[in-house]
């Protein structure tokens, strides 16, 4: 019984498992890279400076509560007072005004204090949030 002769077949190299490889190292770099772009800064010793000074950024708090009261900067102030208020006690070109609502505060307060407050040239607004 003779046994069917056999054909040489050409060596071939599998691609497969090292294109896998290849994509996890990128993934790991893609990953990597992203971590590193949200931090914020590198942890440096800064040299002294007797003439350094601290550079203070004006900001102030609107506090409105469930029942409605505005408060700036813990002080009541009426809605329609609100920008004169802020424009008589600037001193900063541009101030960050933080807006703190209660949850329960009415969502048309909200946005008539934001209202009011976008009347004054350069400043900035930020909402109050509490991480969940």
């Amino acid at each position: 019984m003779q046994l069917p002769e056999e054909t040489d077949a050409p060596p071939q190299i599998n691609i497969v498992p090292m294109i896998d490889a290849i994509f996890a190292v990128l993934a790991f770099f893609i990953m990597s890279t992203l971590f590193l772009t949200r931090s914020q800064g590198l942890p440096v010793t800064l040299p002294d400076a007797a003439t350094s000074e601290t550079q203070v950024q004006e900001q102030w708090v609107v506090t409105l509560d469930a029942q409605g009261r505005v408060f700036l900067n813990q002080a009541p102030v009426a809605v329609d007072q609100l920008a004169a208020q802020v424009r008589s006690q600037l001193t900063d070109t541009n101030p960050l005004v933080i807006i703190q609502a209660d949850a329960a505060t009415p969502h048309g307060l909200v946005v008539q204090v934001m209202d009011e407050l976008r009347t004054l040239e350069g400043v900035r607004l930020a909402i109050a949030t509490q991480r969940s």
